[in-house]
Parts: structure tokens; C-alpha cells; sequence
């Protein structure tokens, strides 16, 4: 059967065990990896290679059950990531009714993939935890009868299924997220607007892709179409013969490494980063040396096609001629290609190649090299310094990758919950603003108020998922509506401007900046939560501080510590100076509690939520 025959949104029905000779190996598909294979062939198609060692991770023997998500390369052009579900299970080899002459370890461990179209992790997940329960049930793997009709069920019944709705987000807990990370998860979602290289770590596996793609999933619309490019990490563009681009896309930009201290630098003198040409942190050599430009000269990162010839193939078409002109209202470079014989020019922005709203949303993030791997394996570690990729949000249970720390710009320890960001500037750029830490506090007193509401997991609205999402979505069209007003400055303060100068310079913000967007002016700029500052903001600030950083984690232990030796000393002094004391140890833990407490300013003056009459 050629792969492409159907269109159905279950690709294959997937098996892979572990054979105590040759590792990690496919020993089912349906139907066939190999068009020109059995069912019960271990070969596989070359861009997955990896198929055997995501579906199986690391550390499987640990558990007797667990679940991974991941992404696998498309196998032709007219094809999109291949998202992927597996859950993994072991069973003692003595309980098998029928044991095969290749076992010979006490436990068998095997996993039942599916190989999806579409992005429905959760409701895959869902539907194929009771099929993998049947299968083991069995005791004889040879019966693959039920893998067959999974097959065919699955593409039944989701044959309809729209990108939209509650069941894109099933098993995607928001509120989980919100209570586990606070504060910090307006970090990871700046961290990610900037394209860093982010390593998530935990384990067992369902905890750590859960964590990453539910990040993910406060991105409006990322789940549903922003992700059909973020595991294409081989090269699209290959040299013919002449010289010529072979495969190239109108408007593809740049890829610029530009450094935080840089964009410190940029930020104190109110320049643009500067790149030179020979500077090593460029994975590319640009055609044009402006971190403004909005055009690049070629498609990939491959240095084999880095020739000089790029441009004509580029911007050439058959019989065309496209010139190159200003934007009037934003100054932003952009292309005019001219119309038929008799026509107007046609102004033409960067193509992000996703399915946008009205917004222009989702951003193209995961596009041109910057990668989404809910989770990789050791086998792929080649992947976080390999040239072709600028960038990526990955998830890891190896310590392996932990400890390489040099090839992660940021590594989010999911159990602690903790974020270790090395680079000190980056942390600079990082670093929340007073309108964010109202936000992020507005966000953590709600769910927190509601976490006892067996009522609300999941259904209701204020404090729930779908009010989560709601407001990560406000906060990131004010954002866009404050980069396009003529003088923003002013605006973009409350985002902090360190971050909003790497913002500007990312690849997702200069593609959705050249284009025009009309629903933008609906949207009232400015941060939802900007206002006049007072005592409640400092007392958030200081209480953030305390709890986040290792500075105040240091300050507040020897504070406690000494309070505890007040209390000591206070048993031996007279009665008057120990209770003196006591009231000194009372008062300090009062106001510790009162810090560690959400507060009040995190409800913007003159409302209970980011309304738009908060704003001046």
C-alpha cells in the first residue's frame, strides 16, 4: 500500500520492542512503514530512524507503564509532522501464554504507537491506553487482530474530527501547569516567544510532554497549525548541478545568532544589535547585516547551499522581475511582484507557510529550524548543536542532556519546578516586570482559589483551562497591538525592554510584523495590566524575589534561621528582653507570610481582571 493512498488522520498503527540483541527495533506496523514490506518488517523509512528509541525511551524497565509523545519528519513534501503517541507497558515473560523463542529476559517491554496527521495527543492517548491494556491482556503478541481494527476505528471515528475545541486540548491541564510553575510560567512562554534552545527535564516521560506541550498550548493556536513544520530538521534546499537553489521560498529570512549582551547593549543605546560577517555566532552570513531586514538570500542552514548564487534563485520566478521596496507605514523591507501584463504591483510579506486567523496567529515559531520534540532521545542528542537547527524546545529524561549544559540555552526542570538559565544576560532579558508579575499573580490567585472545585477541573471558566488560555491570549495580542503603534515605546516598557528589542530580532516577529493583520485594530495595546505602581507591587516584587531567585532564597534561610536563634536566646534572657525578641520573630514571620501570600496587586486598579477600562 503506498503511504499516501489514504488520507485518513491515523498514519500507521505501530509495535516496538525491545530485543535483548539488536535494542530497540519495529516489529509491527499497519499497514506496512515499507510499502513494499510485511507487517512484521523491522525496516523502517529512513527520516525515521529515531521511531524505535522516541516509542521505547530511555528508562522504560523503570516503570510499568507510561505514555510519550513525540514528532517524527514528514516522508514526502506534501506532507506535515507526523505527530506520534505511544504507551509503553512490560509484562513478565513467564505469564505470556505464548512465548516466542526470542525472549529471554524475566520481562518483556513493548510499545503501541500512533502515527497521527493530527496534533490530538490527549484523545489519542486516551483510546490507545485501553487497546495497549487489551493487547497485554492477550499474552500473545502474536495476535494483532485488535492493532487492525485500532487501525481502522481510530480513522472512523476521528475521520471528522476538527482542529478545534476541548478535545485538542485533552490530557493539556493549564491548571496543573499554573499551580506546579506559577509565576514562572510567564517565564518559559517569553523564553519560547524568543526562540531560545529549551531543554525540558524530567522523569518518567507522560509528566515531562505533558508539561512542555501544555506550554505550548497557551500559544493561541499553536496546537492546532503551528507545529506542522517543527520536526523538519533535515535540510529543504539542495544545489543542482548549476549551482542553483533547487527548492527555495519567496521571503525566507536570515538566521542571526545575536548574543543577550548584545541586545543589552542595543537596548541601553536605542540601536539595533549589530552582526559582523565574521562573527562565529552567525549560523548563516546574511545578505544584509540589519537585524531589520525581512528577506534573506537562502532557504536553509545547510552551509552546502550557502553560495552566492542563492539570491537569483530566490527571487526569480519564471519571466518575473521582483524589486524590492520599503513598507510606508512600518519602514519594514518587503518584496513587489508585478501582476499580469496591465496589473498593479502586489506587495507581498514574509510567508510563515501556517494556517493563520485574523490575527496572524499562530506565530510561526516552529518554523525554518527551530524545532519541537516533546520528547528525543540519546540517539538524537547530535541534534542540539547540529548547524541545521537554530533553535528548539525538546524534552529529555536522559541526565545526559542535563548535564550538558552549553548546548541549552535554558534547561526547565519540571519536578523541582525550576528554570536554569546560565547566561546572565539572558536572565536580564528574562526578568518579569511589575506589569508581568501582576499578571502571573493574577493568574496563580485564581486557579488557587479554585483548586479544591471538583466542579471546575477542566469545565469552568474563571481559574479553569479554557480561562488560562484566555488570558495568555490577551496578553500576547496586546503585546502584538503595542509593536505596531508609531510610538510605543512607552507601551512596550510594561514587557520590558531588553526582552522586547530580542523579541523584534526573532524570526516569528519579524515574519508576522510584514504582514497585515486587520483584526490587530480591534485589539487595545499597552500591557493588560499596566498602571500606577504602589506599595502592593513592591510587596510582589520583593515577594518574588525571595521565592525565585537564589539571592533571596539565601536571604530569606538566614533570616529564618535567625529567627529561630532569636526564639533560643529569648529562653535564656530576662523575661522582658525575650519577649521583645518574640515580638521580633512574630512580626518577621508575619511578614514573610504576608509576602509568600497572592496579592492584591495583582488586581489591576479599578477592576478583577485585565479589563480594557484599567488602561489609562
Amino acid at each position: 500500500m503506498d503511504r499516501d493512498e489514504h488520507k485518513g488522520p491515523v498514519l500507521h498503527i505501530v509495535v516496538v520492542g525491545f530485543h535483548h540483541k539488536k535494542g530497540c527495533q519495529v516489529e509491527f506496523s499497519y499497514p506496512p512503514l515499507m510499502p513494499d514490506e510485511g507487517h512484521d518488517s523491522n525496516l523502517l523509512p529512513e527520516e525515521w530512524k529515531y521511531l524505535p528509541f522516541v516509542a521505547l525511551p530511555d528508562g522504560a524497565h523503570n516503570f510499568q507503564e507510561d505514555t510519550v509523545f513525540f514528532h517524527l519528519p514528514p516522508l514526502s513534501e506534501d506532507m506535515k509532522c507526523v505527530y506520534g503517541v505511544s504507551c509503553y507497558r512490560q509484562i513478565e515473560a513467564k505469564a505470556l501464554k505464548v512465548r516466542q523463542a526470542d525472549v529471554t529476559r524475566e520481562t518483556v517491554q513493548k510499545s503501541v504507537c500512533v502515527l497521527s496527521r493530527v496534533p490530538l495527543y490527549g484523545l489519542l492517548q486516551a483510546k490507545l491506553q485501553l487497546i495497549t491494556h487489551a493487547y497485554f491482556e492477550e499474552k500473545d503478541f502474536s495476535q494483532i487482530s485488535i492493532l487492525k481494527e485500532l487501525y481502522e476505528h481510530m480513522n472512523g471515528s476521528l475521520g471528522g474530527s476538527s482542529l478545534e475545541g476541548s478535545q485538542l486540548y485533552l490530557g493539556l491541564s493549564a491548571r496543573e501547569l499554573i499551580l506546579h510553575f506559577r509565576h514562572k510560567v510567564l517565564v518559559l512562554f517569553k523564553l519560547i516567544l524568543l526562540e531560545k534552545k529549551v531543554l525540558f527535564y524530567m522523569s518518567p516521560v507522560n509528566r515531562l510532554v505533558g508539561a512542555l506541550m501544555t506550554v505550548l498550548s497557551l500559544f493561541p493556536g499553536m496546537i492546532e497549525h503551528g507545529l506542522v513544520d517543527s520536526s523538519h530538521y533535515r535540510p529543504k534546499g539542495s544545489v543542482s548541478e548549476d549551482g542553483a537553489l533547487v527548492d527555495s521560498v519567496l521571503g525566507c529570512e536570515e538566521f542571526v545568532s545575536v548574543s543577550a549582551s548584545d541586545i543589552a547593549d542595543a537596548a541601553a543605546s536605542h540601536q539595533p544589535p549589530s552582526t559582523s560577517e565574521g562573527d562565529d555566532r552567525l549560523l548563516k552570513p546574511p545578505s544584509r547585516t540589519s537585524p531589520e531586514s525581512s528577506e534573506s538570500d537562502w532557504e536553509t542552514l545547510d552551509p552546502s547551499v550557502l553560495e552566492d548564487g542563492g539570491k537569483d534563485a530566490e527571487v526569480k520566478e519564471a519571466g518575473s522581475e521582483v524589486t524590492e521596496a520599503l513598507d510606508p507605514q512600518s519602514g519594514t523591507p518587503i518584496t513587489v511582484q508585478p501582476q499580469a501584463a496591465g496589473g498593479g504591483g502586489v506587495v507581498q510579506g514574509l510567508v510563515s507557510g501556517l494556517e493563520e486567523d485574523q490575527y496572524g496567529l499562530p506565530l510561526p515559531i516552529f518554523t525554518k529550524g527551530y524545532l519541537c520534540l516533546p520528547y528525543m532521545a540519546l540517539q538524537q542528542h547530535h541534534l542540539l548543536s547540529d548547524v541545521a537547527v537554530r533553535g528548539f524546545v525538546a524534552g529529555a529524561t536522559n541526565i545526559l542532556f542535563r548535564q550538558q549544559r552549553h548546548l541549552s540555552d535554558a534547561i526547565v526542570d519540571v519536578e523541582e519546578p525550576n528554570i536554569h538559565i546560565q547566561d546572565p544576560e539572558l536572565r536580564k532579558v528574562l526578568s518579569l516586570t511589575t506589569a508581568d508579575l501582576r499578571f502571573a499573580d493574577y493568574l496563580v490567585k485564581h486557579v488557587t482559589e479554585n483548586r479544591d472545585d471538583v466542579f471546575l477541573d477542566g469545565t469552568g471558566w474563571e481559574g479553569g483551562d479554557e480561562w488560562i488560555r484566555a488570558q495568555f491570549a490577551l496578553y500576547l495580542h496586546s503585546l502584538l497591538s503595542s509593536a505596531l503603534q508609531p510610538d510605543n515605546e512607552r507601551l512596550l516598557l510594561d514587557y520590558g525592554a531588553l526582552f522586547v528589542s530580542a523579541w523584534k530580532i526573532s524570526h516569528n516577529y519579524r515574519v508576522w510584523f510584514s504582514n497585515k493583520h486587520p483584526a490587530m485594530a480591534a485589539v487595545t495595546p499597552g500591557h493588560p495590566f499596566q498602571g500606577q505602581y504602589g506599595v502592593a507591587d513592591v510587596k510582589l516584587r520583593l515577594s518574588h524575589s525571595v521565592q525565585n531567585s537564589e539571592r533571596g532564597k539565601k536571604i530569606g534561610n538566614a533570616m529564618m534561621t535567625t529567627s529561630r536563634s532569636v526564639v533560643q536566646t529569648g529562653k535564656v534572657v530576662g523575661q522582658s528582653v525575650g519577649g521583645a525578641l518574640t515580638s521580633a520573630k512574630s512580626a518577621m514571620s508575619s511578614w514573610f507570610t504576608t509576602l509568600a501570600q497572592p496579592s492584591a496587586g495583582a488586581t489591576p486598579p479599578g477592576g478583577t481582571g485585565p479589563a480594557a477600562e484599567t488602561k489609562p
